[in-house]
């Protein structure tokens, strides 16, 4: 009898622990046009669609859907934009983008640099945005590969990233030394959006994490509710988010969360 109550108890933990490994985990993709993973996610979290190519598990009571079954085919396209406080929309995407023009910075860089490989160096990866209004906006330095404001911006100067011991490693060419994404540390532990910059010293404030494939940032000396949250916002700046997702979005700003991409060039 023992013998049975143990092989029951066993299997019973087995099934458990199989249906937890067949759930996409918190912040992974759940969905989307070809995907061919799990479409339901662990508990606490839904999968919420944040466009037709993604969907993602993003903390939440409600059911997940049975089956997702995406509108369309086509990708989404967007046109860049100065983002205007009188039309901005809280969320990924639930409102049009604003329509005020934006005047684009240049991304030359330096002449002198030698020239990024034309594919993705190993063990590098690209990092981008899923969701519109800045659907496939890459991570980058404005000018491209020299110090300073970090952007998502088109795909004509998307870095190439790699994590090593909580540091997001920008590689600018071979030979050079590369950039460090640096998080602005404020005065006010409280302030909502924090600012990161490519520095060529180490950043000193938090460190860099994948969770799946979304890029997180985390300090013990901030509790953030959600540690994959940043903003896009003015002139297609990157901010760290440390308030909620999807909630009091500040103005000027769009929430996304941010994802390493293996593909051997930047999609567009």
């Amino acid at each position: 009898m023992h013998s049975l109550y143990s092989a029951s108890s066993f299997l019973a933990t087995l099934l458990l622990v199989q249906g937890t490994a067949g759930q996409s985990q918190a912040y992974q993709q759940c969905g989307g046009i070809n995907w061919t993973g799990s479409t339901t996610c662990v508990s606490g979290y839904t999968c919420r669609v944040l466009n037709d190519w993604y969907y993602q598990c993003v903390p939440g009571s409600n059911p997940p859907p049975a089956s997702i079954t995406p509108t369309s085919t086509a990708p989404i396209t967007t046109t860049r934009t100065t983002l205007s406080t009188a039309t901005q929309a809280s969320s990924t995407g639930a409102q049009p983008p604003p329509t005020t023009t934006r005047t684009t910075i240049a991304t030359g860089g330096n002449p002198n640099l030698p020239p990024m490989p034309s594919t993705l160096l190993p063990s590098h990866y690209y990092i981008r945005a899923v969701a519109t209004p800045n659907y496939r906006s890459y991570l980058q330095a404005q000018p491209t590969r020299t110090p300073g404001k970090a952007y998502l911006e088109d795909h004509l100067g998307a870095g190439q990233f790699r994590l090593e011991a909580g540091q997001l490693v920008h590689n600018i060419g071979e030979g050079l030394e590369p950039l460090y994404l640096n998080v602005e540390r404020p005065a006010d532990l409280t302030q909502r959006k924090l600012t990161t910059t490519f520095k060529t010293t180490k950043n000193a404030f938090g460190a860099f994490n994948f969770q799946g494939d979304t890029l997180t940032w985390s300090t013990s000396e901030i509790k953030r509710p959600n540690e994959a949250a940043w903003l896009v916002c003015e002139n297609q700046e990157l901010f760290i988010n440390t308030g909620a997702f999807l909630y009091q979005t500040p103005a000027g700003c769009f929430d996304h969360t941010i994802h390493s991409y293996g593909g051997s060039t930047p999609d567009v």
